[in-house]
């Protein structure tokens, strides 16, 4: 045996003993319980203006298409994201009822990129998971991976859009309008991003995140959007809007040449929505789930502030030290991207990782970062005891804690004790309860919020 394989050998046993090792085997008797600090359970108020009646303000704005060339037999492809968007299915469903009125024959089509495992198979549970099925909408389902090439942009980037869709006689795009999580800019997350990542399925959307490394996403978006309008059958787009709250606050029908304009106004109308943090500078902040149904992110970077990303990193007011993130939700289906971003998290969160799903998504995205794994324990107390010895010379008892249960609810939100005098000088904050203990349950985890 060479002195190279030997080593090589020897490095091998060490990387497989070191990976298979437990935290709590490591850690177990190093937590002792720290003294925490006493908290509150607070509420925040937000922008709560609201559509009463959703569906009717949809077909009110539908007659705006009453002009249009449907014609009777004609199919109608509606595109569905991978977002848990309020009222999404009743959405769909509005819009089927509406082109079989006119004679149409409407289908949905998963419009998410490389979501779902970038599977045809896993886009459709997705959508399922969102309560999106045949039944529901009241028309077929129709996933397919194929995409077809109608045209480049810049350095002769090729322009996917879904075989499926550009077969049918109109499309429809439907989306939520919202701040993007990698980038900043006057187009974001939204009906131009569904038409080219979305509707570009998995080779468009790598196609698209290679290309904005040289010429930043906002531009890509745009360029491909561009085409995707000037050269396949979009006949409208459905822009929705929802307050601080997650309900729809606006929807409105945008005729294609209206698409690009509209979207930029709207953006604007949903940031000054969104809902936030109760503060900015945070010592830790504990989220009790991440998940691709929350943010494409798992956790919203526009809420955290953590926005680590290849692009480059957008100013935020939130500070948070130290990012514990508990648990992921079960219509993740063991997507964890974003996992990067926290500092530390569960071994029942690890434990669900499918790592096929997040690297797929992850490497798509050029995100690699954000399938990182972080340090990872058996219980909370000793996530949180860690997180705590590590954000300076601050005792526990002075620390200031956010916990959130994710990036979307953040009207409940339980701070620690040294918020008390900021809180009471705030009128869009209320205390609901304490101050009360940090409460763990008889396995050392958290209880519910």
């Amino acid at each position: 045996m060479t002195i190279e394989i030997a080593e090589q050998l020897v490095y091998n046993t060490i990387f497989i003993i070191v990976i298979n090792r437990r935290p709590a085997q490591i850690n177990a008797d190093f937590f002792t319980g720290m003294n925490l600090p006493q908290i509150y359970h607070i509420r925040q108020r937000f922008d709560g203006t609201r559509l009463q009646d959703v569906n009717a303000a949809l077909k009110s704005d539908l007659n705006r298409l009453s002009p249009a060339p449907i014609r009777p037999g004609q199919r109608v492809a509606i595109a569905a994201g991978s977002r848990g968007i309020a009222g999404m299915a009743d959405i769909l469903r509005g819009l089927v009822e509406y082109f079989k009125s006119r004679g149409a024959q409407p289908f949905i089509f998963p419009a998410m990129g490389s979501h779902g495992g970038g599977t045809a198979q896993g886009q459709v549970a997705i959508l399922e998971q969102l309560g999106i099925t045949e039944a529901t909408v009241q028309a077929p389902i129709l996933s397919s991976m194929e995409v077809e090439k109608i045209g480049a942009i810049r350095d002769g980037v090729p322009v996917v859009v879904d075989k499926t869709a550009l077969g049918a006689d109109h499309i429809v795009v439907v989306n939520r309008i919202k701040s993007h999580t990698k980038f900043k800019a006057a187009i974001e997350s939204g009906l131009m991003k569904m038409m080219s990542v979305g509707m570009g399925k998995q080779a468009g959307a790598q196609l698209y995140h290679q290309a904005a490394v040289t010429h930043g996403f906002e531009r890509i978006i745009i360029d491909a959007a561009r085409l995707v309008l000037a050269r396949s059958p979009v006949l409208c787009a459905v822009a929705i809007v929802e307050n601080g709250y997650g309900r729809t606050a606006e929807i409105a029908v945008l005729l294609p040449d209206e698409i690009e304009s509209r979207e930029k106004a709207l953006l604007q109308r949903s940031k000054k929505m969104m809902a936030r943090l109760p503060f900015n500078e945070i010592d830790l902040l504990i989220i009790d789930e991440m998940g691709k149904d929350i943010s494409g992110v798992g956790m919203d970077p526009n809420v955290t502030g953590r926005n680590r990303d290849l692009l480059g990193i957008f100013p935020h007011p939130a500070q948070v030290k130290r990012l514990f993130v508990r648990d992921l939700t079960a219509k993740s289906k063991g997507n964890a991207t974003g996992i990067g971003l926290a500092d530390i998290t569960t071994r029942r969160l690890v434990d669900k990782i499918d790592y096929a799903a997040t690297y797929k998504n992850c490497i798509t995205g050029i995100s690699l970062e954000k399938a990182a794994v972080p340090m990872h324990f058996e219980t909370d107390r000793q996530a949180v005891e860690t997180a705590l010895s590590c954000i300076g010379r601050i005792s526990p008892q002075e620390s200031k804690i956010v916990r959130i249960k994710n990036t979307l609810q953040l009207e409940i939100v339980v701070v620690s004790e040294a918020y008390k005098d900021t809180i009471g000088r705030r009128s869009d904050l209320e205390i609901i309860s304490g101050p009360s203990p940090f409460e763990f349950d008889s396995g050392h985890n958290l209880l519910p919020l």
